[in-house]
């Protein structure tokens, strides 16, 4: 075989030199969970000041401004430096930046130049879910090619090279190694990892370890039997809240406008029929009751949350945090089923 074949046989995107980073997923949740955690306390804190105005004689400096140069500067930082210690600074850079960025996104849209535009809050998170949905799309529309785990361990190789490497590096670099299996250049990538020297010395990578943790804390939680049935009764009372809540709504208001109880209503609807058919199953087949348990959740998080923002945006957050604890352990409890006992030391 030659050394042309696998590579004519390769996706467009690899053929262009685009491989996909197994630690995306990561960076890309850390970077949406700290846009909206911008926005939040953003908004907060102006509330509690009093809104202030930074400028003077007619001056107004919004924070778009400032999410903007954060923006550009996270793009400067990753121009400048090679390898993946770089992207987690952008992480958070950008994150703030965007966050600081799309709080204003009411001024833009409407005449009025109004910050206080009631569907902010519900266009934010829109923005925030598609970007997140586009990112999984990219990530899941193909198997990963082993390619692009040994392009992630020669990515990984770049830091070493530098600075050298920590245990827990090297253990990330063999790891991609590893799942790169006999692609062309494994050997030569696996004798570059054994010349990086041993550096104890390592970069804080906040988000990476809050993930794991979280993973670690999510299968913690599903070892007492009793917490996913909790969890799964939390799922099923929250679905019917929002349920009688849109219901009450096209009821008692005549203010809503229709398309928004409608479809509080309707996703209420799917939500709670996806949790019944979960408890309906889950005795007899536990892997496809807690797959209808996840769907319900999604619903929620995807759809549900986005007309709840419209309606009550302090009241979503709080629904959101509750959708995200719920799919984190039903996530964990699918994982135990399925006996994956394997741990990914991607960050």
């Amino acid at each position: 075989m030659t050394l042309d074949g696998p590579v004519q046989r390769r996706r467009p995107l690899l053929r262009l030199g685009l491989p996909r980073d197994p630690a995306s997923s990561s960076h890309i949740t850390g970077f949406l969970v700290i846009t909206l955690a911008t926005v939040i306390v953003t908004r907060l804190l102006l509330s509690l000041t009093g809104f202030p105005q930074l400028g003077g004689g007619g001056v107004h400096i919004s924070h778009v401004l400032w999410g903007g140069l954060l923006m550009a500067l996270a793009f400067v930082v990753l121009m400048t430096f090679l390898g993946p210690v770089v992207r987690r600074f952008a992480v958070l850079l950008s994150g703030i930046g965007f966050g600081l960025f799309i709080d204003e996104v009411g001024k833009f849209v409407t005449s009025d130049y109004d910050y206080f535009w009631e569907p902010t809050a519900a266009l934010i998170y829109l923005v925030v879910i598609a970007l997140g949905l586009f990112a999984d799309v990219l990530q899941r529309r193909h198997p990963r090619d082993p390619a692009e785990f040994l392009a992630a361990a020669a990515d990984q190789a770049v830091a070493g090279l530098a600075g050298g490497f920590s245990a827990r590096e090297r253990t990330r670099a063999r790891w991609y190694l590893s799942r790169a299996g006999d692609a062309p250049g494994a050997d030569a990538v696996g004798a570059l990892l054994d010349a990086v020297e041993h550096d104890a010395v390592e970069v804080p990578d906040p988000i990476g370890a809050l993930s794991q943790w979280i993973v670690r804390a999510s299968r913690w939680l599903v070892r007492a039997r009793w917490v996913p049935w909790v969890t799964v009764a939390v799922l099923v009372a929250t679905s019917v809240v929002t349920l009688g809540r849109g219901i009450y709504g096209w009821s008692a208001s005549a203010d809503e406008p229709v398309w928004l109880v409608v479809g509080i209503v309707l996703s209420g609807l799917a939500s709670t029929a996806f949790a019944v058919v979960g408890l309906a199953r889950v005795r007899r087949d536990r892997e496809a009751g807690y797959r209808w348990f996840r769907r319900a959740a999604l619903v929620a998080l995807l759809v549900t949350q986005i007309f709840l923002f419209r309606l009550s945006p302090w009241d979503a957050t709080i629904g959101l945090a509750v959708d995200l604890v719920i799919l984190a352990v039903v996530a964990a409890e699918l994982d135990v089923i399925a006996g994956d006992r394997t741990t990914s030391p991607v960050g």
